[in-house]
């Protein structure tokens, strides 16, 4: 009876254990996970104000429909009204990589490529980053920032980009994707190849500089008069 349940409990480990470390897995292991897709009015992609410069990634889930877990405000913010309850059953939290990561082409993105968030003068951007050669792709974005560390900023997704839920051998996970079905490599190299187009369209845009005289250059003669 004893070895029977210390059996069971070591199968019960190992399956939880395959799932926290997905990120950290070799590739033919994390194609054992599969995913579905999510109804993504369900959720919200947000980012918080930390400190003076920094941004936080969280997703919100509303499990049941009332209270509401995340209101609008009318300067565009949004309100995390989930705090103002016990959200337990009604709401979920995504906070960091153990709640959510990336999936292409149907499998687990290598751990190099990590979610950022990315302020600039054109809005804020999440971007998938790789960490080792460089570069990066953008998930979603918001072109409205304001800084106020008791709201949040909407981020909406990109083009091709969604929402899925990571499932183990037909067990659902408490795991959220941001999922695209092209892979990796043609997400990147069309990245770059959008900013090369546009480091071109700069730079023909600047003024051209005045041309220089070619041959001799012929003078006005002006006859002396005394």
């Amino acid at each position: 009876m004893g070895r029977t349940y210390f059996r069971k409990a070591a199968l019960s480990a190992a399956a939880v254990g395959l799932a926290a470390m997905a990120g950290s897995l070799p590739g033919w292991a994390r194609a054992l996970f599969d995913s579905s897709p999510l109804q993504e009015e369900r959720f919200a992609i947000l980012a918080q104000a930390v400190g003076r410069d920094r941004w936080k990634l969280l997703v919100l889930e509303q499990i049941k429909a009332r209270p509401l877990c995340w209101e609008e405000r009318q300067d565009g913010l949004m309100n995390p009204s989930l705090n103002n309850f016990d959200f337990t059953g009604i709401c979920s939290r995504y906070l960091d990589s153990n709640g959510y990561s990336l999936r292409t082409s149907g499998n687990d993105v290598d751990k190099r490529y990590r979610l950022r968030l990315k302020q600039s003068r054109n809005g804020l951007a999440l971007q998938a980053m790789d960490s080792v050669r460089g570069g990066g792709i953008t998930v979603a974005r918001a072109n409205k920032v304001r800084r106020d560390k008791n709201a949040f900023v909407k981020l909406t997704l990109e083009p091709g980009w969604s929402l899925e839920r990571r499932s183990y051998k037909g067990r659902t996970l408490s795991h959220v994707y941001f999922a695209n079905p092209k892979p990796m490599n043609t997400l990147m190299a069309v990245s770059k190849a959008r900013t090369f187009d546009r480091s071109l369209t700069f730079t023909a845009s600047l003024p051209m500089p005045p041309s220089q005289p070619s041959g001799p250059v012929r003078l006005t003669v002006i006859p002396f008069r005394p």
